[in-house]
């Protein structure tokens, strides 16, 4: 899944999460970023915000690098009003992970914010 062409692209707010997991347990940190604006922000619970994509790219390699893997939780119906959307997952762990997305002019969707964690 390192090859862009393999990847599809997301065309409902509710395939992201399910992609970024499956990118994310394939090493495919490309794929990862192709999910999120090149503006996004990530909060991942260390205190900092992570804005712009190669600093979310840093993130992401890190995460990679450690062997992290993203727990598949139970997702949440997204919220649509127009081209926004919240998503949010329930984590095994407890913990609720909550987005916004945006539709692009292409009618794909990508994250603009991204929170690993609201509540436990």
């Amino acid at each position: 899944m390192s090859d862009a062409a393999n990847r599809e692209p997301p065309r409902d707010p509710q395939e992201l999460e399910r992609m970024l997991i499956e990118r994310q347990w394939a090493g495919d940190v490309e794929g990862m970023l192709a999910l999120f604006e090149p503006d996004a922000v990530v909060d991942s619970g260390d205190g900092e915000l992570t804005r712009g994509r190669e600093a979310i790219r840093a993130l992401f390699e890190k995460s990679v690098a450690a062997g992290r893997k993203f727990q598949r939780g139970e997702q949440r119906p997204a919220l649509v009003k127009g081209d926004l959307a919240i998503t949010s997952t329930k984590l095994p762990d407890g913990s609720i992970t909550s987005e916004v997305a945006r539709r692009q002019s292409d009618g794909t969707w990508l994250w603009a914010i991204d929170r690993y964690s609201v509540a436990f």
